[in-house]
C-alpha cells in the first residue's frame, strides 16, 4: 500500500467537529490549533455564480459556501484563489445545468430516504434543507434530490444512538459527533427513529463492527490501495483522500477517515482520470470533474495509477455480475433478501450481500469460501458461472432453508448479531436444511454421489454432500478413483467445478463449540521437495484399520513455497489436490508396517480430512517428513524438527496462569515424553506422560487435561478429529509399555505407580496385619488389581474397605515376579547372588553399593523404596510376625523370580534389609522420623479399632443379599456376602462357580436388576458396583443371573454403527399423576428423538428447531420393558428413569419409548449403552476370564496362611519350594 505524506500543519484543513484533532502518529508534524465550532463559525468563502445554489463536497460545518452570506460578499473572493475558469469545474453551480441521473441500483439496497431539516454544528439557528438517504452501508445527505455526491457520508456501524428531542427534532450519535435532523411532523420524525434503531440495533460492538462492515476504514475487507492528502484546486485546505476497491473516498483529515466520517465517495465505474499538469489530474465524471493537485510529480504518478486500476476493477468485473443477476433470484441475497447482492459463496452456491458476506467469511473458508462478483475476476470461470446460473438463490434455498420458523428470517434491515446468528445455524450447523432420505447412511450416501455425478443435476450433488457424502470417497474405479474424476470422465464440467470447490469443505455438524480460529505463526524459510508417494483416499474419521497397499494409488507429489501437492502422474501440470502449510495442523509418523507400504505419515488438516501417504523406501519418507515439517512449523519451535516424532503440530492450551483464552502451542510426541514451545516460553519444555500426577480427557469440552507436579495443563485440539489423534496417542504413551520397569507410569521419583501406591496402602492399613506378605489374597481380585494398574496405574485408588490388605500385598509380589528383566535385570543378577559369599561385612556392603549404582534409575529407586518399606516392615514384627527371614524367604524368589529351592537370592534381600542404612547411606535422623510417623499412625488406628467393634481393616461394608439363578424361584436362590468392592462380573462368577456352570463361548452370562412391579429389568455392566444397587431395590425388585440373549446381536450392531449418535421417531409417553392422587394420566405420542454422546433430546416433530426436553445422558437409566397397564401401542419399549432427579416421588421421572420392532428397541438400548460407557459394553476377555476364575465355595479359603508363620527356617524354605512347585497343594488337605 503506498501512502502519500502528510502536508505541513500551516496547509491543514482548519475545519473540525471537536477541539480534540488527533496527531497522525506516523507524522512528525506538530498538532494543528483546535478549533471549537460551537464557539465561532468556519467557513471558507467560495465565488458565487448568480442566485442559485452551489454544491459543495463538505458537510455543513464545513461550507465551502456560505448560505446565509450576501451573494455580493461571495464574488468579491474569486481572485483569492488564483482560479481562471470554472468550466466543467466540480464547483460549478447546479442551476441551469442538466445532470445525469446516477445509477440507482448500487450495491446498497435503499431502506429510507426523504428531505429533512438538519442544524449545522456550530449552534447557528437556521436549519438548512437536505436530501437524506439511508441504506445499508451509510446514512448520508446531499443538497438536494438530484445530487449524485453527498455532503456528509455517516457509516451506519458508527452510529453509537438515535434519540428524539422534541419538536420534530431527531438525533444520530457518532463516536466522535452528534447530528441533529429536523422532521416536518412528529410521524416523520417517528419512522426516521424506528428505521435508524432498528437497523444500528446490534452495532454497538464499536470498531470491531465497523472494521467489519465499512469499506471506508482502514481494517475494512477493502485494503486502500492508496490514500493520503491531495488538495482539492479551489480549495486552500488539503482532503484525505483513499482509493479502495473500485471505489475513491473523501474525508475531511485523517482522522476523520479512522473515524470512518467521510464527506463523499465516488465509484469509479464512471471515472476517468486524465493528466492536466505536471502536479495536477483530474477525475471526470459524467456528474462532476474532480481536479486534484500532489505534492509532487512522483505522487501525481502513484495517484493516476492507483485510481486508474480501481476504474479498471470496477469495469472488468461488472460483467460478472451481471451475469449472474441474469438469474432473476441471483438478484436477491440468498440470506436476508437485499437486492444487488455482489458477492457469492463458490463452495455453497449461494450469492448473498455485502453484510452477509462479512459474516460467511466469519465462518472460515473450511465452510464459506466468500468471493466478490466484482473484485475476485480470476476465480470466475465460465464453467463456475453457469453453476451459479444453473442452480440460482432459489433452488438452493429449497434446500438450504427449507425449514426456517418465521421468528428466524432475516431482512435486509437485520442487524448484525440476528445475521451471525442465522448464517450460522444455517450454514455451519444446517439447521434449516432439507435432509436427504439416504441421509446417515454413508455408504449409500457415496454410492449415490458416485452414480449423480455422472449425470448433469448439479442440486442433487449438493444435496448429497452437505448431508454426509464424502467428496473424496472411493469409486472403486480404478481409472477413476473419485467423484471428481468420474464426472470429468463423462464430461460434466459442471459438477467437476461444483465438486472441486468441495474438496476440503467442512460439512454441517448440529453442534458448534470453541470460538473463531486464531492466527498462526506461517514457516520463515521456503522447501522445495519432489517425488513419488502412495497415497488413499482421504477421511474425515480416525484411521483405525490397515490400509492395504491396494488401498494406496501412486501420485507425483510436490512440495513447493509452502504447498503440498499431489498429481495423477510427473506428467500432469493440474494437481488433484493441494494442501497449503497453513492448512496442516498435525503429523503423524506411523509405526512401520502398519499399512500395506512399510512407511508411512497421516497429514491432519483444518477442513477435518486425514491425508495418507506412504513408501517403501525408509530415506524417501524421512525427507518428507522434514520437509513437510518445516513449512508449517515456525522458525521459533525449529527444536522439534530434530526429534524422532510420532506426532507433531500445534494445539491450543491454557495453564494456571492464564485460564481465560486458549493460546497457541507447537508439540511433539516422542515416546513417552510431550516436547512444547508454549507461547510465553522461549525453551523447549519437556513432559514427562509416564509421570503425570492425573490425565484425564473433559469429553464435553474437548480438552486434555495433564497434570504435573506444580502445575496443570489443558490442552484443546485444533479440531475435533486432530483431537482426537492426540488423546488416543498421549493416552498411549502416558501408559505402561511394557513389563519393565522403565515402561511403568512412574512418580516424580522414577518409582512405578503400582509399587508407590501398594507401599502406601500397606503402610496406611496393613502394617499390623499378622502375616503381611505371606498370607495370599482372592486370586481374581489380585488379577483385577493387576490389570487395573497394567491398564492405567495412574487412575487406581486403593481405598480400606474396598481393598483387601492381602489382595493388595499380592499384587505387589505378582508385579515384580511378573517384571521383565527383573527389579535387578537379567545381566546383574548373577552378580548380585555371588556377594553373599564374601566374608567382611564391609567389602559385601561396598559390593553392594557397586551394584545398587549400576542398576538403571528406576531399578535404583524402586529397590530403594521396596527396601525401606521392608525394614519398616519387619521393625514392627511384634504385631505381623514378619521377621527379617520370613520377608526374605517371600521376596528372595520373588524379586529374582527363581524357584525358592536355594536360599541365596533371600540372602540377599536379607543382606539389604539388615544393611539398609549403610547401603543406600540413609540419613539415621529422617529414618527415625519415619518411624515415629508409622507408630503414630498405628496407635491411631488401634484407638479407632477399640471404638469400633469391627476392625478397620475387616469387612465392616459386606451386606447379605440373595441373588437368584435364571429365575426368581427357592431352589435358586443364593445367599452372597457382597463387599463394596464387588462388581456386576465378580458377582456373576461368584454364582456361576457355586452352581458349578462351566462357561462355553458366547454365553452372556450377567447380573440383572429386575422389577415385578413395574415389569422392567435392565443387565448391570460388568464393572457397575453392586452394593448401591442392592440398597436402592424396593420389596419388589431383585437380582438375577442370567444370560444375555441379546448381547451377541448388540455387539455385532455396535460394531459396525459409524456414528455413536442416533435418532428418529419413537412413541414417548411421561408418566404424571393426577392433583397427586397418584392417578396415572397421558398416552404415547410421536416423537422425534436425537442421542449424543451427551444428551438425548426431544422435538415434536423432525423439521422442529428446537426441543422440547433434554436430558443428560450419563443421569439415565434405561430398564428394558413397560407395564402392561399403560397399554403400550408395541411390546418393545423402554423405562427410563432420569437419575439427576428427586428420590422422592419415583413416578414424577420415568417416562416410557415405544418402538416398532425389537430390532429398533435393540439398536436404542445398544446406543445407550455405548455411550454411557464409552463404548465398553462387553469386556473383551470375559470368557478367559470367566473360565480361569475357580474360587473355592468357601470364602475363608481367602484368608488361609499359605506358608507357615512360624518354624524353623528349613520348615519355611521348604515351604516356599513346595509352594512354588503346587500352588494349590496346600488347599487339599483343607
Amino acid at each position: 500500500m503506498r501512502r502519500v505524506p502528510q502536508p505541513p500543519p500551516e496547509i491543514r484543513s482548519d475545519f473540525g467537529d471537536s477541539s480534540d484533532d488527533s496527531e497522525d502518529p506516523d507524522q512528525v508534524y506538530p498538532k494543528p490549533q483546535s478549533v471549537n465550532m460551537a464557539d465561532r463559525d468556519v467557513f471558507l468563502p467560495v465565488p458565487g455564480w448568480g442566485k442559485g445554489r452551489y454544491s459543495s463536497l463538505c458537510s455543513d460545518d464545513e461550507l465551502l459556501d456560505d448560505d446565509n452570506e450576501p451573494i455580493s460578499n461571495r464574488q468579491s473572493s474569486w481572485q483569492d484563489y488564483g482560479l481562471s475558469t470554472l468550466q466543467e469545474s466540480v464547483y460549478l453551480p447546479v442551476t441551469g445545468r442538466i445532470l445525469a441521473q446516477p445509477p440507482r441500483d448500487g450495491p446498497s439496497p435503499v431502506l429510507k430516504m426523504g428531505w429533512l431539516d438538519k442544524n449545522p454544528p456550530q449552534g447557528s439557528l437556521y436549519y438548512q434543507r437536505r436530501w437524506v438517504k439511508l441504506d445499508v452501508d451509510y446514512l448520508r445527505y446531499f443538497d438536494n434530490d438530484k445530487e449524485v455526491y453527498s455532503k456528509r457520508i455517516i457509516p451506519t456501524a458508527a452510529i453509537t444512538g438515535v434519540t428524539n428531542v422534541g419538536e420534530q427534532k431527531f438525533e444520530v450519535v457518532t463516536t466522535n459527533r452528534t447530528f441533529l435532523f429536523r422532521a416536518e411532523s412528529d410521524f416523520e420524525r417517528n419512522e426516521w427513529v424506528s428505521v435508524l434503531q432498528n437497523f444500528t440495533r446490534g452495532r454497538q460492538e464499536g470498531s470491531r463492527e465497523i472494521t467489519s462492515h465499512s469499506s471506508m476504514t482502514p481494517g475494512s475487507p477493502l485494503t486502500p490501495e492508496q490514500q493520503g492528502y491531495l488538495e482539492l484546486r479551489g480549495l486552500r485546505s488539503k482532503l484525505y483522500t483513499v482509493v479502495s476497491g473500485d471505489k475513491v473516498f473523501l474525508y475531511k483529515n485523517m482522522e476523520d477517515y479512522r473515524l470512518g466520517i467521510g464527506i463523499t465517495s465516488i465509484d469509479m465505474n464512471v471515472g476517468n482520470v486524465k493528466d492536466t499538469d505536471r502536479r495536477s489530474f483530474d477525475l471526470t465524471t459524467p456528474y462532476r470533474i474532480f481536479s486534484f493537485l500532489a505534492d509532487s510529480e512522483q505522487h501525481k504518478d502513484q495517484w493516476v495509477e492507483a485510481m486508474r486500476e480501481a476504474i479498471g476493477e470496477a469495469l472488468s468485473n461488472s460483467e460478472v455480475a451481471n451475469q449472474i443477476w441474469a438469474e432473476p433470484s441471483n438478484g436477491c441475497c440468498a440470506d436476508c433478501g437485499a437486492a444487488k447482492p455482489e458477492w457469492a459463496a463458490i463452495n455453497l452456491c449461494v450469492v448473498v450481500c455485502k453484510r452477509c458476506a462479512g459474516e460467511h467469511r466469519g465462518l472460515g473458508p473450511s465452510i464459506s469460501k466468500v468471493r466478490s462478483l466484482k473484485m475476485d475476476r480470476r476465480v470466475w470461470t465460465e464453467e463456475l458461472i453457469q453453476v451459479f446460473l444453473l442452480l440460482g438463490n432459489e433452488r438452493l434455498n429449497r434446500f438450504w432453508a427449507a425449514n426456517v420458523p418465521p421468528s428466524e428470517a432475516l431482512s435486509p434491515t437485520s442487524c448484525s448479531e440476528d445475521r451471525r446468528r442465522f448464517v450460522s445455524s444455517k450454514y455451519r450447523q444446517g439447521k434449516y436444511r432439507k435432509y436427504h432420505p439416504l441421509y446417515g447412511n454413508q455408504e449409500e450416501l457415496n454410492n449415490a454421489l458416485c452414480i449423480n455425478v455422472q449425470c448433469s443435476d448439479v442440486l442433487e450433488t449438493l444435496c448429497l454432500v452437505f448431508c454426509g457424502a464424502d467428496v473424496n470417497c472411493s469409486t472403486g474405479q480404478a481409472d477413476c478413483p473419485s467423484p471428481l474424476s468420474l464426472a470429468l470422465a463423462h464430461n460434466q464440467k459442471l459438477q467437476a467445478q461444483f465438486l472441486s470447490h468441495n474438496l476440503n469443505t467442512e460439512l454441517p455438524r448440529s453442534e458448534v463449540t470453541g470460538a473463531m480460529e486464531p492466527q498462526h505463526y506461517s514457516p520463515q524459510h521456503p522447501v522445495t521437495h519432489n517425488g513419488f508417494l502412495f497415497k488413499t483416499a482421504s477421511m474425515a474419521r480416525p484411521i483405525t484399520e490397515r490400509k492395504a497397499r491396494e488401498e494406496f494409488s501412486r501420485r507425483w507429489c510436490m512440495l513447493n513455497d509452502g504447498n503440498f501437492s499431489y498429481y495423477e502422474s510427473d506428467k500432469n501440470s493440474t494437481p488433484n489436490g493441494t494442501l497449503k502449510s497453513t492448512e496442516i495442523v498435525c503429523m503423524a509418523v506411523n509405526t512401520p508396517e502398519r499399512h500395506g507400504y512399510d512407511h508411512t505419515f497421516e497429514l491432519y488438516s483444518d477442513s477435518e480430512r486425514i491425508y495418507l501417504f506412504g513408501t517403501d523406501d525408509p530415506d524417501s519418507h524421512r525427507e518428507w517428513v522434514k520437509s513437510i515439517t518445516k513449512t508449517f512449523i515456525p522458525s521459533n519451535a525449529e527444536g522439534l524438527l530434530r526429534l524422532a516424532f510420532e506426532r507433531i503440530g500445534r494445539l491450543r492450551y491454557k495453564d494456571g496462569l492464564n485460564l481465560q483464552s486458549p493460546r497457541v502451542g507447537w508439540f511433539a510426541l516422542v515416546g513417552s515424553s510431550l516436547h512444547a514451545y508454549l507461547e510465553d516460553s522461549v525453551e523447549e519444555e519437556e513432559i514427562h506422560l509416564r509421570k503425570l500426577q492425573e490425565l484425564s480427557i473433559q469429553q464435553e469440552n474437548e480438552v486434555l487435561v495433564l497434570v504435573e507436579r506444580g502445575r496443570t495443563l489443558y490442552i484443546e485440539g485444533e479440531k475435533k478429529l486432530d483431537f482426537q489423534g492426540w488423546c488416543v496417542s498421549v493416552q498411549r504413551a502416558a501408559g505402561s509399555a511394557g513389563d519393565s520397569l522403565s515402561q511403568q507410569q512412574l512418580t516424580e521419583t522414577d518409582i512405578p505407580v503400582i509399587v508407590d501406591r501398594c507401599i502406601d496402602y500397606i503402610t496406611q492399613c496393613g502394617l499390623t496385619s499378622e502375616g503381611i506378605y505371606r498370607k495370599s489374597g482372592v486370586n481374581s481380585r489380585v488379577a483385577t488389581l493387576c490389570e487395573a494398574f497394567r491398564r492405567d496405574a495412574r487412575s487406581v485408588r486403593l481405598k480400606e474397605g474396598e481393598h483387601q490388605v492381602d489382595d493388595v500385598s499380592n499384587t505387589l509380589k505378582r508385579f515384580f515376579r511378573e517384571s521383565g528383566e527383573g527389579l535387578f535385570t537379567i545381566q546383574a543378577a548373577s552378580a548380585w547372588l555371588s556377594t553373599p559369599v564374601i566374608p567382611e561385612e564391609s567389602r559385601k556392603i561396598c559390593q553392594y553399593q557397586l551394584l545398587l549404582s549400576q542398576l538403571p534409575r528406576v531399578n535404583k529407586a524402586t529397590l530403594r523404596a521396596l527396601v525401606n518399606h521392608l525394614y519398616c516392615v519387619q521393625r514392627f514384627a511384634e504385631l505381623n510376625q514378619m521377621n527379617l527371614h520370613n520377608l526374605a524367604i517371600v521376596f528372595g524368589p520373588t524379586l529374582f523370580q527363581s524357584d525358592g529351592k536355594d536360599y541365596t537370592a533371600g540372602l540377599v534381600v536379607e543382606e539389604l534389609i539388615e544393611h539398609y542404612t549403610d547401603v543406600f547411606e540413609v540419613d539415621e535422623m529422617q529414618l527415625k522420623r519415619q518411624l515415629d510417623e508409622i507408630t503414630a499412625i498405628i496407635k491411631v488406628r488401634e484407638k479407632l479399632n477399640h471404638n469400633s467393634s469391627v476392625p478397620a481393616s475387616g469387612s465392616a461394608g459386606d451386606f447379605i443379599c440373595t441373588v437368584y439363578l435364571e429365575e426368581k424361584k427357592e431352589t435358586t436362590e443364593q445367599h452372597v456376602k457382597i463387599p463394596g468392592s464387588m462388581t456386576a462380573a465378580e458377582l456373576t462368577c461368584e454364582i456361576l462357580d457355586r452352581r458349578k456352570i462351566q462357561v462355553r463361548e458366547k454365553d452372556y452370562w450377567s447380573c440383572w436388576e429386575v422389577s415385578q412391579k413395574e415389569e422392567m429389568e435392565r443387565p448391570l455392566h460388568h464393572l457397575e458396583r453392586v452394593l448401591p444397587i442392592i440398597h436402592s431395590l424396593g420389596t419388589d425388585s431383585h437380582l438375577l443371573v442370567k444370560k444375555h440373549l441379546a448381547m451377541e446381536a448388540i455387539r455385532i450392531y455396535l460394531a459396525s454403527k459409524v456414528d455413536v449418535s442416533k435418532h428418529g421417531m419413537v412413541k414417548f409417553r411421561e408418566e404424571k399423576s393426577i392433583l397427586g392422587l397418584g392417578l396415572n394420566t397421558g398416552s404415547f405420542h410421536d416423537r422425534y428423538f436425537i442421542l449424543s454422546t451427551v444428551s438425548l433430546r426431544m422435538y415434536k416433530e423432525v423439521r422442529s428447531n428446537r426441543p422440547e426436553r433434554e436430558w443428560q445422558v450419563k443421569n439415565l437409566r434405561v430398564y428394558l420393558g413397560i407395564k402392561k397397564k399403560l397399554r403400550p401401542p408395541t411390546c418393545w419399549g423402554l423405562t427410563v428413569i432420569n437419575g439427576s432427579e428427586k428420590q422422592e416421588k419415583p413416578e414424577r421421572q420415568q417416562w416410557y419409548l415405544c418402538c416398532d420392532t425389537q430390532t429398533e428397541m435393540r439398536e436404542w438400548f445398544s446406543t445407550f449403552l455405548t455411550i454411557q460407557y464409552d463404548g465398553n459394553v462387553w469386556p473383551a476377555d470375559a470368557v478367559q476370564t470367566r473360565v480361569t476364575r475357580a474360587l473355592p465355595a468357601d470364602t475363608r479359603h481367602g484368608n488361609v496362611a499359605l506358608i507357615p508363620l512360624r518354624g524353623s527356617e528349613n520348615e519355611m524354605r521348604n515351604s516356599v519350594a513346595a509352594f512354588t512347585a503346587d500352588p494349590l497343594g496346600l488347599f487339599r488337605d483343607v
